[in-house]
């Protein structure tokens, strides 16, 4: 569902171009001219006046389960607002029926839960870190959105003294002298550790089945508790929960022997991205509320809002044309070396009976320029030939639901140097 407003139409005149001649040239982009017949070229016309009306809309339910990438950390954005991103997942025992023997010859060393980076936005500002055993189910074959809980039992599992969470996703991790893909080690309770066992050895079914361990034991929630973090401060990091290396261990001693039992997380486990995101009093509540401003700037940012750019003079290119390409060249607000990195590639979407569908095509990032460039020829000629019959194209980061990247783009009214350009070249046959 998607929270929509109203757009102002504004008047269109659409200008066609003088045919090309072989004299003429004209610096452009490659992209795309391997599909061009040259000799057609001869005859072609390329126009880059079309109107452009660019906003920000708001998403209110989006599915996060099953994810590539947990999501965890928050940060205070001074464009976006403040972000607050955490995940609730199954694990699952790496053995069923685990004999543990003589408990009471049984020493815990550590209960680490391991998570593996895969990287971050914005800054390595300290944090503090919480992890709740559920005592709510979550399932594979349920639906989950960003917005979803699930109640927890109310005392951190995190050993004493370990909940200062200060982000290395391009540290070392060494694990029993091997160094392995950097992780985030998150110390438990020992005494947490101690209740698998206990349970294994109780002689009840709990270990018997994957099914009765996730009825038994629902899984965990981790998050982060910064109260009064600073503006500008703070990040979201991601991590692979498929990664065999992602897991929680139980290291003990028994009998002078070292030992480990691993807690998987891997695809018998249901797992779903909780993110809060606060635009409150920001620029990018204005545009989602007043459309017209979205002509100067508008937004995209993952788990939130998408950016919208309309074209509605598309609807002057002639029924008989073919298109030989078409360039979307979106400008961005971006300083080199600013925490907020855009994000490398977008995702394009169009409605399609008045739903929300992607179209196969992605936008690339152009640091030099700073500008997106999507090839929408394909969207260009489906629509000149009747398949689609909407002139918006929808925007969001390529991962939106495993990042938390945002985009400020130029509008057509921007006060930069640099605006958005719709460039078609096409022949009529």
């Amino acid at each position: 569902m998607f929270m929509w407003r109203r757009v102002i139409q504004l008047s269109a005149t659409f200008l066609l171009l003088l045919v090309l001649v072989a004299s003429c040239k004209k610096k452009d982009s490659s992209l795309g001219l391997n599909d061009l017949d040259q000799n057609n070229l001869l005859n072609s016309a390329q126009v880059d006046t079309f109107q452009l009306e660019t906003y920000t809309i708001a998403e209110d339910s989006v599915i996060t389960d099953n994810p590539a990438f947990a999501v965890l950390g928050s940060y205070v954005d001074p464009k976006f607002g403040n972000v607050n991103a955490n995940f609730y997942t199954q694990l699952v025992p790496s053995g069923l029926n685990p004999d543990f023997g003589d408990l009471s010859t049984i020493t815990i060393d550590s209960v680490v839960l391991g998570l593996e980076y895969v990287g971050f936005t914005g800054d390595l500002y300290k944090q503090t870190l919480q992890v709740f055993e559920m005592s709510e189910a979550i399932h594979l074959d349920s639906t989950y959105y960003q917005f979803t809980t699930k109640n927890v039992y109310p005392t951190s599992l995190i050993q004493p003294n370990y909940q200062a969470f200060k982000p290395d996703p391009n540290g070392v991790t060494s694990i029993g002298g091997d160094t392995v893909d950097t992780q985030l080690r998150i110390r438990l309770k020992n005494s947490f550790g101690k209740k698998f066992m206990i349970e294994a050895q109780s002689g009840s079914d709990v270990f018997s089945s994957v099914e009765n361990f996730t009825n038994y034991f629902k899984g965990l929630h981790v998050r982060v508790n910064n109260p009064g973090q600073p503006a500008g401060k703070g990040g979201v990091f991601y991590f692979n929960l498929n990664d065999p290396l992602s897991k929680m261990t139980i290291y003990y001693r028994q009998d002078g022997l070292d030992k480990t039992y691993d807690l998987l997380i891997n695809t018998d486990c249901a797992d779903f991205n909780h993110v809060d995101v606060t635009n409150a009093g920001t620029p990018v509540q204005t545009v989602i509320n007043d459309t017209v401003s979205g002509m100067k700037e508008y937004y995209c940012q993952a788990f939130r809002s998408r950016a919208v750019v309309n074209m509605p003079s598309i609807k002057n290119l002639p029924k008989n044309a073919v298109i030989h390409k078409a360039e979307l060249l979106l400008p961005i607000q971006y300083q080199t070396g600013s925490k907020y990195i855009p994000s490398t590639e977008l995702t394009i979407s169009a409605k399609v009976d008045d739903a929300l569908s992607g179209i196969g095509v992605f936008g690339l990032m152009d640091f030099f320029n700073k500008q997106y460039v999507v090839n929408v020829r394909n969207f260009m000629q489906a629509y000149v030939s009747g398949r689609f019959d909407k002139t918006e194209l929808y925007i969001s980061p390529r991962f939106f639901i495993t990042s938390a990247e945002r985009v400020i783009f130029n509008g057509p009214m921007t006060i930069n140097k640099k605006k958005p350009r719709l460039v078609i070249t096409y022949t009529e046959f």
